[in-house]
């Protein structure tokens, strides 16, 4: 295949599935992996592609159909991967976990590789997709409205199906964190479904980067005292650490790996 054929192909992929890793690319294409870095570096040049560690990303100005997951996931990027990173340490062969569909909850999918016999439910498309990957896992995408440009899929159908499910944990993010309300939505439904997760789940972890705190949305789903674990990464202030120390919340603070290794 023809380097301009390849490049096309990769960036349609990425936007099918937000984040491609070198190794998968080069499978897919039958290519080595540094034919695949030649490409991905020339994307780069073109503006069309960002480069991460171990992988790529589109630009926010090739994304062909303006699909919000997309963007959503290439927010604030590397701070999701820390946080996805040591939650996934959370996570056992076997265990019974709960994702929503946020683009964090979407990376730690993706570090999850290695485990087997999941039993997943969630309303996310391409967390469902990702995770089933891994033929051994039990992988459950419940029914309900669809949410195109969120990739998620809400409503009552999806609440009465939460209801009458128990989970061991469940992984759930937010669009804003403040003491007094607690995890906030911008979407109405969302907070609805994610009330559902919350009550049928027995250890809650909240996987909040840090420019969520101090932001407000519009509707509140869980307030500090449902909140077992929350993860967050180092680039959140110091007050906030002392606020939530106040406050009593197990809190893990996960280094990003980026800004690690440019120290």
């Amino acid at each position: 295949m023809p380097a301009y054929e390849r490049r096309q192909f990769l960036v349609d992929k990425l936007r099918k599935e937000a984040c491609l890793r070198v190794s998968e690319m080069a499978a897919a294409l039958e290519v080595s992996e540094s034919t695949i870095r030649n490409d991905l570096n020339a994307l780069e040049d073109e503006g069309r592609i960002r480069r991460i560690h171990g992988g790529a990303v589109l630009t926010e100005t090739d994304f062909g159909d303006n699909n919000s997951f997309s963007k959503r996931y290439q927010q604030n990027l590397e701070a999701k991967r820390a946080i996805a990173k040591e939650a996934a340490k959370y996570i056992n062969d076997g265990d019974s976990i709960l994702l929503d569909a946020s683009s964090t909850a979407y990376i730690l999918a993706g570090e999850l590789s290695g485990r087997n016999r999941l039993r997943v439910i969630t309303n996310g498309f391409e967390i469902a997709k990702e995770l089933a990957k891994n033929t051994s896992n039990n992988v459950i995408l419940i029914g309900g409205e669809v949410n195109p440009g969120a990739s998620s899929v809400t409503g009552l159908l999806s609440e009465r199906i939460i209801a009458d499910l128990f989970v061991g944990k469940a992984f759930i993010s937010c669009s804003g964190f403040t003491l007094p309300r607690g995890m906030t939505e911008v979407h109405i439904n969302e907070a609805q479904l994610k009330r559902k997760m919350i009550t049928a789940t027995q250890e809650i972890f909240a996987i909040v980067d840090s420019s969520k705190f101090g932001k407000e949305d519009l509707t509140p789903f869980a307030g500090v005292a449902d909140i077992h674990r929350l993860l967050t990464d180092d680039g959140i202030l110091p007050e906030w650490q002392a606020q939530l120390k106040q406050a009593g919340i197990v809190t893990i603070i996960c280094p990003i790996e980026e800004k690690r290794n440019h120290e």
